[in-house]
């Protein structure tokens, strides 16, 4: 997928991302993804993100990944989680915005440091259809905001994540019930390196269920 350089509104930031297009001819789904720490490097340059976009693309959505505030050419400064959780419902916003992009059912994915930020988010976006966390850092997070919001769930993170154990994300996982999908990656840490492709083929996987249902 040929992704194209774009900028968006952030109340008054403008914030810098790489969209995919639609491709042919109605309305496709779209996803955003969110990148990890911006104090730990993270932007949207990164393995994770690229595992997360590469499963999205074989599903034919539009997808939009962008740089948080104060990140490569983001205006601004780190917000704490405040400000980020912002940026991607304005990313949100702007991709459901575009022609050929459907206006309701829209994914928002985040991984580590973007998936707190996305699920902070996640049930004030009238128009999410799904939320999709990667290595969640669940001792950083209140976990009790995933009951407030009551569409599809994806959880995915390898199994000797020290920031995200697999025990207790499949403790989340069991709580939220037939409207939560759980993948653990055998092998992977935080940082999933080597394991992009099996995250891929997960993600993709659990991913097309919800396409299919809705």
């Amino acid at each position: 997928m040929k992704e194209q350089p774009v900028t968006f509104a952030s109340g008054d930031l403008t914030l810098e991302g790489l969209m995919t297009p639609p491709e042919g001819v109605g309305q496709v789904r779209g996803a955003v993804i969110c990148h990890p720490h911006p104090l730990y490097g993270g932007s949207m340059y990164n393995n994770v993100v690229d595992a997360a976009l590469a499963a999205m693309w074989r599903l034919g959505w539009a997808t939009l990944r962008f740089n948080f505030r104060g990140v490569g050419a983001s205006e601004g400064e780190h917000g704490g989680g405040v400000g980020e959780a912002a940026d991607a419902a304005a990313a949100i916003k702007f991709l459901t915005e575009q022609p050929g992009v459907r206006s309701a059912g829209a994914v928002l994915a985040g991984y580590s440091f973007g998936a707190m930020a996305a699920m902070a988010v996640a049930p004030s976006i009238s128009n999410l259809g799904a939320l999709t966390l990667i290595a969640l850092p669940i001792q950083m997070v209140d976990a009790s905001a995933l009951d407030r919001f009551p569409h599809p769930i994806i959880l995915a993170a390898g199994d000797n994540d020290g920031y995200c154990p697999a025990r207790q994300l499949g403790a989340i996982n069991r709580g939220l019930g037939a409207r939560s999908q759980l993948k653990i990656i055998e092998g992977a840490d935080h940082f999933f390196g080597g394991s992009e492709d099996e995250l891929a083929d997960a993600l993709e996987a659990m991913l097309r269920g919800i396409a299919t249902s809705s």
